[in-house]
């Protein structure tokens, strides 16, 4: 609808509204105070009081029985109020465009038409933050020198960790103990970006007397989850760092006859304090057959010997097919028989990492090894239960071994400190008035020291459990 003019009393001069629409020009709003950009917004006409200098007249109230049929205020103001529920935010034609991209879970067609309340994003959110604070990942590599570990840990991550090692010589051998050797490397995939900690342990295994040479391995173990207690425990726990190991891949040599002494002295020693994911080293000296029987062989001392191995979990009942497939191929294939090579080999006109022999070539496949499996194992699909475990099972076994030693040691010290009190009161013969205070105070530390003793047999009856649930299965 057009504007309406300006009603003016008969024998009254108009007065020109050339100012006001010029400040409405510079303003960005029209006569009728409305945003003349605002695609579909009817003009309401609006009757412009026009009186003569020095005489104020009221304007003339509009007559809603008169004869003018022109003017019809209720129907335009209905007209707004529908527009104005058009453009509700709660309309989903007016939703605003996720900032979620193709990530958004409404921007399916058949979401288009249903309005909600938009919690679903909350995923998208906790990805969004975890992906700009970065994740991290301690793996440690144990095993004998010879059996391929910085050789596979370069195949695994694609990276170069132990540019300047130097080999040591037979006689530097003889004296040499176990060193605990750390790299840290940054990794940055698809913009997502990965903080990977090797711990390395050369010496194990290599000298005449090898008694208790996973002594500085279990030691660097237990000064991780202790260092995390203390941070957990202090008054800045904002950023922590998280050094704990959470997965140890034990090298298995091919030659001999399974597992020998060291090595089930020495798993028997780490498989509470991490997740070991035994490995046999340099498959391509085996065929399939003695791969098959090896394979079988270290399963079942494994079990002999109640090395407790990290257990993969059990699928749920909605996953599909194909991963519980998968799920079975990765625990048949324990122990993992790998090929690692750091060199690129060209043969048949492509190039691949592997191994150029007389008789053919080895390569990343796993009809040759199980080298994609365990890649996929640690990078792809288990990552975040390996860290789940170390977290939730190892770390709080030494939290609530860390929280009952401690309190132990408040008991005896209030036990020496009562008998010390209680001597001097019989020397001064006069009696102790606090004597029973500290007595209900030492019975509330023994009570608590009972709950956490009952705590810790409570988790490790459910741990039996689920360990003779898994071997029956």
């Amino acid at each position: 609808m057009r504007d309406l003019p300006p009603v003016c009393q008969p024998g009254e001069q108009h007065q020109t509204s050339a100012p006001i629409n010029s400040e409405a020009e510079e303003t960005g709003i029209g006569t009728n105070g409305r945003i003349p950009s605002l695609p579909g917004t009817p003009s309401t006409p609006h009757p412009i009081p026009c009186h003569s200098a020095g005489s104020p007249t009221v304007p003339p109230r509009p007559n809603r029985m008169g004869i003018n049929t022109e003017f019809h205020p209720p129907p335009l103001r209905r007209q707004v109020v529908t527009q104005v529920s058009l453009d509700s935010p709660l309309s989903p034609a007016s939703r605003p465009r996720s900032p979620w991209g193709h990530f958004a879970p409404y921007d399916s067609p058949e979401d288009q038409d249903k309005e909600y309340v938009g919690f679903a994003t909350l995923p998208n959110q906790v990805h969004r933050k975890t992906v700009k604070k970065g994740f991290t990942f301690t793996l440690m590599v144990v095993g004998e020198s010879g059996l391929g570990k910085s050789t596979l840990i370069n195949s695994l991550f694609l990276t170069d960790l132990n540019k300047d090692r130097k080999v040591p010589n037979a006689q530097e051998r003889i004296d040499q103990t176990v060193d605990i050797v750390k790299h840290t490397v940054g990794i940055e995939e698809k913009g997502i970006k990965l903080r990977l900690s090797i711990i390395d342990t050369p010496g194990f295994g290599d000298a005449i007397n090898n008694t208790e040479s996973w002594k500085p391995i279990e030691d660097y173990i237990d000064q991780q989850f202790e260092q995390y207690f203390r941070d957990e425990s202090g008054l800045n726990r904002r950023n922590i760092q998280d050094n704990r190991v959470h997965c140890c891949l034990y090298f298995i040599s091919p030659f001999g006859h399974g597992l020998r002494p060291l090595d089930v002295e020495c798993m028997k020693a780490l498989h509470e304090k991490v997740n070991i994911v035994p490995v046999l080293a340099k498959a391509d000296s085996l065929t399939q057959e003695e791969v098959f029987r090896k394979k079988m062989q270290i399963r079942g001392e494994i079990k002999q010997f109640g090395i407790n191995i990290y257990q993969f979990p059990e699928c749920d009942s909605d996953e599909d097919e194909d991963f519980k497939y998968q799920d079975q191929i990765l625990k048949g294939s324990i122990p993992f028989a790998v090929i690692g090579s750091n060199v690129q080999v060209e043969s048949k006109g492509r190039r691949f990492r592997g191994r150029i022999y007389p008789w053919g070539a080895v390569e990343e496949d796993p009809a040759h090894s199980d080298f994609l499996l365990l890649r996929n194992m640690l990078v792809r699909t288990h990552m975040q239960d390996l860290k789940d475990v170390t977290r939730e099972t190892h770390y709080e076994n030494f939290r609530a071994q860390c929280i009952q030693n401690m309190t132990r040691m408040v008991v005896q010290e209030r036990k020496r400190s009562l008998r010390e009190r209680y001597q001097d009161a019989c020397e001064a013969d006069f009696p102790l008035p606090l004597a029973a205070v500290d007595t209900e105070q030492e019975k509330l530390i023994f009570e608590k020291d009972e709950e956490l003793r009952r705590m810790q047999e409570v988790l490790q009856r459910i741990q039996e459990q689920m360990q003779r649930s898994q071997s029956e299965g």
